[in-house]
């Protein structure tokens, strides 16, 4: 039977880890530079960097454009609580959590025109939230309405602020349905971007439709998590029919 003999990089990757994992170096503090990392290992910048790759791999350490890498502080782990409820699904209620949200109208194409059932060129109002915990994102959504049932006001502010995203929270009175969709996928490089993951690590992501009495969508929902570190949670509740006295 053949042994897989560590490389170099793996004997890199488990001195930094240990000396994470020992507080030698601390939550939030900036690792050297690369060029003086592979200085100290006396290795490439390449070999270097598949040793912090292993790291960002395994959620201990970040890269943030142009500031280096950092000891990734500890995350809680996310839950996404299934069906109707608020604009931020990741509880808007934590004081933890900054939610950041983009408006414009745009015009349905594509995936957009069977996800809500319009035709081409319909004006649907666009939401971009992005969940922050500290310096952190913590989830991503894309959510569209028809433009004629956006929210009074809300599309006027050039730059949405927590007064907005309060008159967001709830639409109107709780749709007649909603049907949601959950999938494990790789992210896409925006994806990736937007909430600092690995390429290789799988996104959680959630398609939520939400339908009024008359069948009409009133919501489309396009959710993503960091799939290492989020739960869904949905939860069934059984109507019970009142028996009617017997005769």
């Amino acid at each position: 039977m053949m042994r897989t003999v560590p490389t170099r990089h793996h004997h890199i990757a488990d001195d930094l880890r240990h000396q994470i994992t020992t507080g030698h170096l601390k939550p939030g503090e900036r690792l050297p530079s690369e060029t003086g990392l592979a200085d100290r290992y006396k290795v490439s910048t390449a070999t270097l960097r598949s040793a912090l790759a292993v790291l960002q791999g395994e959620g201990l350490v970040e890269k943030l454009h142009g500031k280096g890498n950092f000891v990734r502080r500890p995350l809680r782990r996310i839950m996404y609580v299934g069906g109707w409820g608020t604009l931020d699904p990741w509880t808007a209620a934590e004081a933890a959590l900054r939610v950041t949200v983009r408006t414009a109208t745009v015009q349905a194409d594509g995936h957009l025109t069977t996800l809500l059932r319009v035709p081409t060129g319909s004006p649907l109002a666009e939401f971009l939230c992005i969940s922050h915990e500290g310096e952190s994102p913590h989830g991503l959504a894309r959510i569209y309405i028809p433009r004629d049932l956006a929210p009074a006001g809300v599309l006027d502010d050039e730059s949405p602020g927590p007064e907005a995203v309060k008159r967001f929270a709830v639409l109107s009175s709780p749709p007649a349905a909603v049907r949601e969709t959950v999938c494990a996928r790789p992210p896409t490089p925006d994806e990736s971007s937007t909430l600092r993951t690995n390429s290789a690590t799988p996104v959680l992501a959630i398609t939520r439709i939400a339908t009024d009495s008359n069948g009409r969508v009133v919501e489309a929902a396009l959710l993503v998590f960091p799939g290492d570190r989020a739960d869904a949670v949905f939860t069934t509740h059984h109507t019970l029919e009142e028996r009617q006295p017997s005769a």
